[in-house]
């Protein structure tokens, strides 16, 4: 490797933080400093990019919300020259999509992180055909794949070609998600007394996450429970979800809490975490609710499976069973010891195999042979 530090450029479609621009955030301050240089390209803007400058790493918007946008190609090329860009990190399709043909006509290597593939089960036959091309091509203009994890390699190559993948699982910080850390008590910002037992839903509110379910296994379990519930987040779902809250008239015990930062705090508070999603990758907000020391009931979706040991480490449902969360809500708030015992097992189980340090590590080895290299 030369004496100067690898300049690395870090895409990604947008300046809001979801499970992928955590992971960018997380990635760029834990990247060895004394041998890679981070710069972040973001497709929108956003708090991710108030916090990147904060923290003193180098930030660009382009504006675009398309993949494939011809017209932003030439912008992201100049962008990679002024910046002398050594690698190209691009995390997600369309950043991907935006950023290989400026990367391509400079030489440089590229790395294309899938979060979870833009295909899934739920799609028209017609509009998953045409996603499973475009990724296909997407993976064939990198010179590495990181898949993060090992049910995304086996999907992509069932349908492609993915000679040049690995698999770098998802890491978390255990010293900002730390169980025994004296955090604020948020329970009164939300008038929500000690008493209580608190089920929360942190994730984007979009038709992935399925809010919908949720809202209506809130509508199923007892009122005589004392349970409340939090629904963080926003995304275009919301509307209809608080529609849907009213209709089911769960309003007087399903708080909504808009998009929110303080998750580690929010985390803090809950005493069970749902994940009730159509589909995954590897769910970082589902690991941070481990590494909170928190029962979980999700949708035993592939990326999730590869977590959650059911009834060991989390509890598992059929994806949209209201009913089925219902039941797992009603189990956990009845059976306390379980609840407990489910929480320290997913700490355990997620503090083994999910650390950012054991990420990092890997991905700065793939940096530094891709550079070599420009080949696994």
């Amino acid at each position: 490797m030369n004496s100067r530090k690898m300049k690395v450029l870090h895409a990604i479609r947008q300046g809001k933080i979801g499970g992928g621009e955590t992971h960018v955030l997380d990635l760029v301050q834990e990247l060895n400093k004394a041998d890679f240089e981070s710069v972040v390209l973001a497709f929108t803007d956003g708090p991710l990019i108030t916090e990147l400058n904060k923290l003193g790493i180098k930030t660009h918007v382009i504006l675009t919300e398309k993949p494939f946008n011809i017209s932003v190609w030439k912008k992201v090329k100049q962008l990679m020259v002024e910046e002398r860009i050594d690698l190209l990190h691009a995390h997600g399709t369309r950043a991907q999509s935006n950023t290989f043909w400026g990367a391509k006509k400079l030489g440089i290597p590229i790395i294309y992180t899938v979060h979870g593939w833009s295909f899934h089960p739920n799609q028209h036959a017609l509009v998953k055909k045409m996603r499973i091309l475009s990724e296909r091509f997407l993976v064939g203009k990198a010179d590495a794949t990181i898949c993060v994890s090992a049910n995304n390699l086996a999907e992509g190559k069932s349908n492609f070609n993915m000679d040049r993948a690995v698999v770098i699982k998802n890491g978390i910080n255990f010293s900002k998600f730390n169980a025994d850390f004296p955090f604020k008590n948020l329970r009164a910002s939300f008038d929500i007394n000690e008493e209580s037992l608190i089920v929360g839903y942190i994730a984007r509110i979009t038709a992935q996450k399925d809010p919908f379910t949720f809202i209506e296994a809130v509508a199923k379990v007892p009122d005589d429970l004392n349970i409340k519930y939090l629904m963080i987040g926003d995304g275009d779902l919301k509307a209809q979800s608080v529609e849907l809250a009213n209709q089911l008239k769960v309003g007087h015990k399903l708080i909504f809490g808009g998009f929110r930062q303080d998750i580690p705090e929010l985390l803090n508070i809950f005493d069970v975490y749902c994940l009730p999603s159509l589909w995954e990758g590897l769910p970082i907000g589902l690991l941070e609710a481990m590494a909170m020391r928190k029962a979980t009931i999700s949708s035993a979706v592939n990326g999730t499976k590869e977590v959650i040991d059911d009834q060991l480490n989390g509890l598992l449902i059929e994806p949209k069973d209201a009913e089925g969360l219902a039941n797992a809500i009603i189990r956990l708030a009845a059976e306390k010891e379980f609840r407990v015992e489910l929480a320290k097992q997913a700490e355990i189980a997620v503090k083994k195999d999910y650390s950012i340090s054991k990420m990092t590590l890997q991905i700065e080895d793939l940096y530094k042979k891709i550079k070599t290299d420009k080949s696994l």
